[in-house]
């Protein structure tokens, strides 16, 4: 059983209730959701006309090799709608894995940890409400010193009820 992090996104319609399906559907797939961040209301960053994002950060574990996990969250992401047609565009939910136990995986299919995690706010902010003393094992530091170490100045905020 290996402990991931994964994130989890949205930017369209229902944003908090797909957030919560995509978690519920997580559990069906093998990859049992063990803490789960707050909510955070997040200014788009790589395309700045989008609307906010709804993001959170969960802790989970799983038997899935990192490349049967990747295939799960693509399956949920489209289950729940999502269409990669636009680089970066708008999306009803986005699940990335961020770290994989210690392990370092570079294949066509997943790189893990998650290539830019130590340079958005709107990934470092949740994960560290729920695991600040966790380390990037390529960095080899931990979330909450990536997130005093990043020059990502876009806001996130906690949703408000």
């Amino acid at each position: 059983m290996e402990t991931v992090y994964l994130s989890l996104g949205a930017n369209m319609r229902e944003r908090a209730e797909n957030i919560a399906r995509a978690i519920e559907a997580l559990g069906a797939r093998g990859v049992r959701v063990t803490r789960r961040s707050s909510l955070y209301e997040t200014e788009p960053v790589e395309m700045a006309s989008q609307d906010w994002f709804l993001n959170c950060v969960v802790e989970a574990e799983t038997d899935l090799a990192p490349e049967a996990l990747m295939r799960a969250l693509l399956e949920i992401e489209r289950l729940l709608g999502r269409e990669r047609r636009v680089l970066h565009g708008d999306r009803p939910i986005d699940i990335d894995i961020l770290l994989y136990g210690a392990s370092v995986v570079r294949t066509k299919e997943v790189e893990i940890p998650h290539p830019r995690m130590a340079e958005r706010r709107f990934v470092l902010v949740p994960f560290a409400e729920i695991a600040p003393g966790a380390v990037h094992p390529v960095l080899k530091k931990t979330i909450a010193e990536l997130l005093a170490a990043t020059n990502d100045r876009s806001e996130v905020r906690p949703k408000s009820v």
